[in-house]
Order: C-alpha cells, then structure tokens, then sequence
C-alpha cells in the first residue's frame, strides 16, 4: 500500500496533499507493508512507485468547482485517467500518471484519493490557510477508512512522540 501526498508545498493550499501526509505521520504509526511518501511535485519520477503498488491512498489539492474546504473522496472507478485540463502540455498531472501505468499495461488493485478545495492558492511560500488546515484530521480520517478496508491497521502515535520527517525537517 502506497500512501501518497501530492502537491506543491510553495504554494499555500495546493500543499494540502503533502501536509495531509506528514499529518498522517505524526498521528499514527503504521505497518510495515505501508509507505508513506511525500510525492511534491515529482510528476513522471512517481511512476516507478505507482507500477510497485497494489493499492495507493493518495491526498491532494482538488479543483471540484466547490466551495474552500470541501473534502471529497474520489475511488478507482471517479478517477478519469484520460481525461485531464491542461493550461500547456508541458504540465504532468497525476491522471497523465494513471494513464503512464495503463500504457505499460499496470492498473492498480485499489485507488482512492482524498481531495480538497483550496482556498488561497497565489501565496507564494505561504503556508496553508487557516480553513485548509483546520481540515487535516478529516482529511486523515477519510484516508484511514479506505487503509481499514484494505486491512491496514493504523496504530495511534503515543503522546508526546514525534516521527522523523518525511522530507527535509527544513520543508516543514
């Protein structure tokens, strides 16, 4: 199992997927058959990790023409892996990853992602906004559901406890 956060953490809201992730971290410990993984914005480097997954939990910032804040959870069959909006080819979206895998002949066991609507997304270097944040636990909570289903166990991080970084201490 493959539990991924996406998104760019230099632009306020769009961090949420990766945020989502170190949140998940610090809160729960998990087992040795789940990794945790802050995916930035690696884009086509993610591809090798998506082709050695069964199944993949992943967090980011979504555009669902919604209100800020809003949480939805979109699973295997809501995830149109051939259909994407572009402002210039030359971005990779995670869908263009998805399609990579089918291409290759892969198509994941299980998919779920949980997605956000940002609020502030032209703070460049900014933190997440106060109402993303506040979104977190939910957020985690709608992941644990779908690793519960598949048989991952989360196990409560003890009081006081801190889990190393998933990236550079620096990046937090």
């Amino acid at each position: 199992v493959l539990v991924l956060g996406v998104g760019n953490i230099l632009f306020s809201d769009e961090a949420i997927g990766v945020r989502t992730v170190e949140h998940l971290q610090q809160c729960a410990s998990l087992p040795g058959n789940v990794e945790l993984m802050d995916g930035g914005t690696l884009g086509g480097w993610l591809l090798d990790e998506i082709l050695s997954t069964r199944r993949m939990l992943v967090f980011d910032c979504c555009d669902f023409k919604e209100k800020p804040g809003t949480l939805k959870v979109l699973q295997k069959s809501d995830v149109k892996i051939w259909s994407s909006t572009k402002i210039s080819p030359h971005q990779t979206g995670f869908n263009d990853l998805l399609a990579s895998a089918a291409i290759l002949g892969y198509e994941l066991e299980d998919l779920a992602v949980v997605g956000i609507q940002p609020e502030l997304l032209d703070d460049y270097g900014g933190s997440l906004s106060p109402l993303i944040r506040s979104r977190l636990d939910e957020a985690v909570e709608l992941g644990a559901k779908f690793l519960e289903e598949w048989g991952v166990k989360l196990t409560p991080r003890p009081a006081g406890t801190k889990a190393a970084p998933l990236s550079f201490s620096v990046l937090e």
